[in-house]
This record gives C-alpha cells, structure tokens and sequence, in this order.
C-alpha cells in the first residue's frame, strides 16, 4: 500500500488534495474500485474516473476533481508506465540452478543467476549477474548473457549468442538459427553454411515466437534499446539500429541496415541489402524495395513516400466513377457521330 504523497514523489508529481489517501490498487476506471489509482489522459477518460469508485486520479491536463485526489504529472502516460511496477512488481527468482538443468563443466554461471528446470547450458556459456533463465531453455556454445537480462520458457539461443544488459526474450524465441543461404549447384540448392552469430546489445526486448538468425559469416546486430514484437522474423546479416520499433509479422530480409528511431509496423516486409534511414516509419502492411531516407514516412506496397501512396490511393477510390464516366462519353460520341452521319 502506498499513499497519494509517496507516488506522487516517486512520480516528481503534485498531490491535489488528502496526500495520506491509501491507495491500495491500480484499475482502469470502468474496473476501478475503492482505494485504486486510476488513469486519465483526456477529458472524456476524466469524467468515467470521477464517475468511477477509484480514490485517486492520475493526470497531467488542465482537469480538477472535486471529489477525487489528484496526482498531476508532466506526463500520464510516461507516469503510468512508471507506477504499475510499484502495484504489480514482477516476479522474482531466486539464485542457484535447478538439479534438472544439464550445464557444461565449462560453463560459467554468477552465484546471483537463476537458471530454471530442463534448462542446458552449452560448453563455455557466461550467464552474468541476476540473469534469469526460467526454464526448458537451450542455450548454445560460447554464448554469453549478460547482467539482469531475463529469458522466458523455451527460448533457444544457437551457439555464440551475444546477448546484454536488462535484456528480454519472450518465450518460444529462437536467436541464431541459420540464415536461408543456398546456391543452386548442379542443380540442387546446397546450403551456404553460416557461421556468423547474433549480437543483441543492452536494454533490447524481443517477443514471443521471434526469429533472429545468425549471419553467414558477420553477425546479425539489433541494437540498444530496440524492441521486437512477437512473430517477427529478422534474416542473416541484418543491423538494426538503436530504439528501434519493429511491430508484430514484420519480416526484414538479410544484409538490410535499419537507422536508429525506425518504426516498423505490423506486417511490413523489407526487401534485402536495404537501407532505411534513422527515425524512417513505415505503415503496416508496407512492401518496402527501395532504400528508405532518414525521417521519411511510405506505405503502400510496393512502399513509396506516403503522400504520393496517399495521392494513388485516392486516384484509384476515383477510378469506378471515372470509368462510368468515360463510358457515358463514349456513348455521347457515338450518338453524335451517328447524327453527323445522318445529316
């Protein structure tokens, strides 16, 4: 239980109103119930939460309750991001590894690391302070994972794994499986083999049922603080810059390089051996073929600049009626032209 004070410091917010109110919950306002904190960030969220059973409201516009205390902040949504932890702290895992898990006598695992059952752990593996694997997890060969990151069930990292700081990985993901090389010989495909790795760097987080594959001979790179929906595949050799977005079903194909502060949504492709530029955004279900420039907006597939895409989006809502219309002309034409002849 905290009070209204102390999440309002922890949130450097202000209290309007009984500082001391418990608050015992967190709850939207149609769910809210006495003692929680609910969440407001516009005028119509405001007006259910003062409606709403909830003690306290967090907000950061010009609003003012006369009967609920309220916390304001400089930011509502940033400072519910912030006080959920404080009412749903995760869970936590005790240090030591499970008697089930098979670790290689070469391997080297912090005293703080948690390693959970039917895990195995590969031949010179490095598991860093706090990290936590939480069970049927494979991790491969000269693989590292470093400090506080967190592993969930079933997650599979292929040998020489490079994974850092506060790192997530949801589960059922596979980093470093193979990249699809394949030269036709002789008429057969025969597999190019790919002996680079993955490197995903601090502060990365990766959804469930993820693809990254190694590289064929460099690495496949996802830079610092970028985070990976669920059911995204990223090919060999791929560079993915630093705070990137990459939305659920998108799939980058190999040797593209993404820029820092790119968004990907849902369902976009790239096409290989790209270029797409920092803080680029392309729209769901986007084609990307061409290189990309920095800061620039395109949907459409194939992808183009978003106002030209918008601009042949409309021309073809237009194209039904623009038909009619044509053939209502032609019809004119022929009318006139079998009165011309006539006369």
């Amino acid at each position: 239980m905290f009070t209204a004070a102390e999440i309002a410091r922890e949130l450097n917010g202000q209290v309007e109103g009984d500082g001391s109110t418990p608050l015992t919950g967190f709850a939207p306002a149609t769910a809210a119930k006495a003692g929680d904190l609910t969440f407001a960030e516009n005028e119509l969220f405001f007006a259910k939460a003062e409606q709403s059973a909830a003690a306290a409201i967090l907000i950061d516009g010009p609003f003012k309750s006369g009967q609920k205390v309220v916390l304001r902040v400089a930011n509502a949504r940033v400072a519910f991001a912030r006080v959920l932890p404080l009412f749903f702290p995760e869970q936590t895992f005790g240090a030591g590894i499970h008697l089930s898990a098979v670790v290689a006598a070469s391997a080297q695992i912090d005293a703080s690391a948690h390693v959970g059952p039917h895990c195995v752990i590969g031949g010179k593996v490095k598991i860093g302070p706090r990290a936590v694997l939480r069970g049927g997890n494979h991790v491969g060969d000269g693989s590292t994972i470093a400090a506080d990151s967190h592993i969930f069930p079933n997650v599979v990292l292929y040998n020489q794994t490079q994974i850092g700081q506060r790192v997530r990985i949801h589960a059922g993901a596979v980093i470093g499986g193979d990249g699809f090389g394949y030269v036709v010989d002789a008429g057969v495909h025969r597999k190019i083999p790919q002996v680079g790795q993955v490197i995903i760097h601090d502060d990365v987080e990766i959804g469930a049922n993820v693809t990254i594959d190694r590289g064929a001979l460099g690495p496949t790179v996802i830079g610092k603080g970028t985070k990976i929906d669920n059911l995204v595949q990223i090919a060999h050799n791929v560079t993915i810059g630093e705070n990137c977005l990459v939305i659920a079903q998108a799939g980058i194909a190999g040797s593209t390089k993404l820029g820092n502060y790119v968004t990907l949504a849902g369902q976009v492709g790239i096409t290989g051996h790209l270029k797409i530029g920092d803080q680029a955004i392309i729209a769901a279900q986007s084609g990307v073929m061409n290189d990309v420039p920095e800061k620039a907006k395109w949907l459409g597939s194939p992808a183009q600049p978003d106002r030209q895409a918008k601009r042949q989006m409309i021309a073809l809502q237009q194209l039904p009626e623009l038909i009619r219309r044509v053939k209502e002309l032609e019809k004119e034409v022929k009318r006139n032209a079998g009165k011309a002849k006539a006369e």
